[in-house]
């Protein structure tokens, strides 16, 4: 495993290498990242993980402040696996030079955590965008545990470079939780907490699997779950997986919700 720390080194170790995955991360690596690089290890010759914790897309500089870091931690995970490169950039590899055009999501698009998150996305966007230039990789390999944002790159990065953005699953611990990062932030209260609120939202998507009331049947819940865990959710929606519209029922559609436990924000789909 290489690890790369400029972008004159990464354009040396990556010259004429074809048939490269590429998996962005922002560290705190988990077994849904794990998934997400033995994907990329299956299906190209070679495989390049990103760590860079990305200040753009942060629209609390707290929030951002308080993001897991441990790089090596990181690394000594990585290393069990048949990585071949690793590229931990400064901000200053990616963030050298202005853009010419500024990047702003489309009407349509600012939902969700777009509605709640002014500026997340186009700072998501912005870094794909940064190092997909610098990396060319064949295939990009996302989870789809942030699905909003693994669509809006899957398009930006498909329009712009033509590269395949593949989806990969959700991975869960044994108590139904997601798998993210920010877990890392949460003590074993909120961890129970969580697993309780995601279970039960299962629970209601298997109890009211024919309904056509789900939209009323979801703002009931919304205040039920609010009040029984004392948190604050931010939406818990019912939308089509291909256009993110809103549906009164379970066709080809997922519950999309965000809460805060304590102050760490949770996202998850279902």
């Amino acid at each position: 495993m290489k690890i790369i720390l400029n972008n004159k080194d990464l354009i040396k170790k990556l010259n004429q290498i074809k048939d490269l995955g590429f998996v962005p991360t922002m560290g705190a690596i988990h077994d849904g990242h794990i998934s997400l690089i033995k994907k990329s290890i299956k299906n190209c010759n070679k495989t390049l993980v990103t760590i860079f914790i990305n200040p753009k897309q942060f629209n609390k500089k707290n929030d951002y402040n308080k993001y897991p870091k441990n790089i090596s931690r990181d690394l000594s995970i990585l290393k069990r696996f048949n990585i071949d490169f690793v590229f931990i950039p400064k901000k200053r590899d990616i963030y050298n030079y202005k853009r010419s055009k500024i990047i702003r999501l489309n009407k349509k698009d600012q939902i969700l955590c777009a509605k709640h998150r002014k500026g997340h996305f186009e700072g998501v966007l912005d870094v794909m965008d940064r190092l997909t230039k610098l990396i060319n990789p064949n295939k990009i390999f996302m989870g789809k545990k942030d699905f909003q944002q693994f669509i809006l790159v899957k398009n930006y990065i498909k329009k712009k470079y033509n590269i395949k953005v593949i989806g990969c699953p959700t991975i869960r611990d044994k108590n139904k939780i997601a798998l993210s990062s920010r877990n890392f932030l949460l003590n074993k209260k909120e961890l129970f907490n969580a697993s309780q609120i995601i279970k039960d939202l299962f629970n209601f998507k298997r109890k009211f699997k024919k309904s056509k009331n789900i939209n009323n049947l979801l703002k009931l819940k919304k205040i039920d779950l609010e009040d029984r865990y004392k948190i604050k959710i931010e939406y818990l929606e019912n939308r089509r997986i291909n256009n993110f519209k809103k549906i009164n029922n379970f066709n080809l559609s997922k519950i999309f919700v965000a809460y805060y436990l304590n102050k760490v924000r949770l996202i998850d789909n279902l």
